[in-house]
């Protein structure tokens, strides 16, 4: 039988021991945990292959938490466990997404008959689960494959460094998919059982971007009114993945660097030196090489964190891939939505391969997603994109009738297309960096 790592979510403690007893009996890995919150933690700091739910926790029904736990964790199965089997629930659990059912008080052979079933699904999914998460996407995001060579090629270096504790840079336009990749990794690496954790370098300003990073001890600053362990610590045996890293000040960098060196840091405000075993994925749309020149990032932590550089190419780039990728993430929608819009049409689609997508696979997803939510039964039409995808406005100048937001949003997107650095777009467009970085997420081209 496969060994599988096993959320037990159940309110009474007596249950979640017997079963974590019994489960690592079979030399599985178990965690236990009370209720909704707990539960919906656990499946963000680690990867589960099944969670055994009660029906009844607390005022709370676990049939409730079985589409969060899906949505979240894909590749997870469920199983709902019950004192209050009927035939009304079992089909209503099956509804929603769980794999099985079984009652209380429990049958050892009727369990072990489930964790049977549950692990050659698992076996059998695992490759294709694996190609999945390589091809930078999620569920929600794309196809299993990618028809192009670059792609491919991106593909298999991800694979060959996966299984190493190499530091790894991920090169590419924002909305390529880094972050999917990075996580992608982090799952075919030996600390696939560990956290994993996200910091996007932009978003934060300097002083709260240390503490996030390194943690903080209550009264260190203004507004640190309780101990803060950080994400390093927090992350503990797992991998931290540092988004935007070009916009990491320069002076948390030689933090950074004795931290990846030497495993050794200390919280803000706190004078003890702390160890953590966490292996670092950086990624950028910038080039680190000329903001080393212009001294705005060390030249030493640029080469330690370039040990393996893994580029992705944008959706432009990748043509081939942008039909099957549209057609993949309609399906998704449709799903999620409970729509069953049928296709697209032929000038849709002639749009899709003419237009720039600047936003990357990001902007394709977001397109479609507005697109089923917006519309019927027919295929989606040029009515249902947004008016900077139409062939006439993709060159809109100052006067054109067109409303001021999408002036804004194409000279954004230009701007960004066309600079190195979110540095240099902030400049030319007259707004700080942290403000551009939440117009970024907010058309979608984060």
């Amino acid at each position: 039988m496969s060994k599988l790592n096993i959320l037990v979510i159940d309110d009474e403690a007596n249950i979640r021991k017997t079963l974590t007893v019994f489960l690592e009996s079979r030399d599985h890995r178990v965690k236990s945990v009370s209720g909704f919150r707990g539960a919906l933690e656990e499946a963000v700091l680690a990867r589960y292959d099944l969670a055994l739910v009660d029906l009844r926790l607390g005022t709370e029904s676990g049939l409730d938490l079985v589409q969060p736990l899906v949505k979240s964790c894909p590749w997870m199965k469920i199983v709902v466990i019950t004192a209050y089997a009927s035939i009304d629930t079992a089909v209503e659990a099956m509804k929603r997404g769980a794999a099985d059912y079984i009652t209380k008080p429990f049958d050892p052979s009727r369990l072990e008959a489930v964790l049977e079933h549950i692990g050659t699904m698992c076996e059998t999914e695992q490759p294709h689960a694996a190609l999945r998460d390589l091809a930078g996407i999620s569920t929600a995001d794309a196809s299993l494959f990618s028809r192009e060579p670059s792609m491919q090629r991106t593909f298999e270096l991800a694979a060959q460094v996966a299984a190493s504790e190499a530091v790894v840079m991920l090169l590419g336009q924002s909305g390529t998919g880094k972050t999917v990749l990075a996580r992608a990794i982090h799952r075919m690496s030996g600390r696939a059982q560990k956290p994993f954790g996200v910091i996007s370098c932009p978003s934060l300003n300097h002083e709260l971007l240390e503490s996030e990073l390194f943690g903080h001890v209550k009264g260190a600053f203004t507004g640190a009114l309780k101990d803060n362990p950080g994400r390093v610590a927090a992350c503990e045996g797992g991998t931290l993945f540092l988004d935007e890293i070009g916009d990491l000040p320069l002076s948390i960098q030689p933090k950074l660097l004795r931290f990846i060196q030497e495993r050794e840091y200390e919280r803000v405000g706190d004078q003890a030196t702390r160890k953590a075993d966490v292996r670092i994925i950086a990624a950028t749309n910038t080039d680190l090489r000329k903001a080393v020149d212009e001294g705005r990032f060390r030249e030493d932590l640029y080469y330690r964190l370039n040990v393996v550089q893994i580029d992705l190419p944008s959706l432009a780039e990748r043509p081939n891939d942008i039909e099957p990728l549209a057609e993949s993430m309609l399906e998704y929608f449709n799903t999620s939505n409970q729509k069953a819009v049928p296709g697209f049409t032929r000038e849709v689609l002639g749009i899709f391969r003419e237009y720039p997508w600047p936003g990357n696979i990001r902007e394709l997803r977001n397109v479609i997603e507005r697109a089923v939510i917006l519309g019927g039964e027919e295929p989606i039409g040029i009515e249902l994109l947004p008016e900077s995808m139409s062939a006439k406005k993709s060159a809109l100048r100052i006067g054109d009738p067109v409303s001021l937001e999408t002036i804004k949003e194409q000279h954004i997107r230009r701007v960004l297309a066309e600079t190195s650095s979110l540095q240099d777009a902030a400049l030319i467009l007259g707004i700080d960096q942290a403000t551009l970085w939440r117009k970024r997420k907010q058309l979608g081209i984060h």
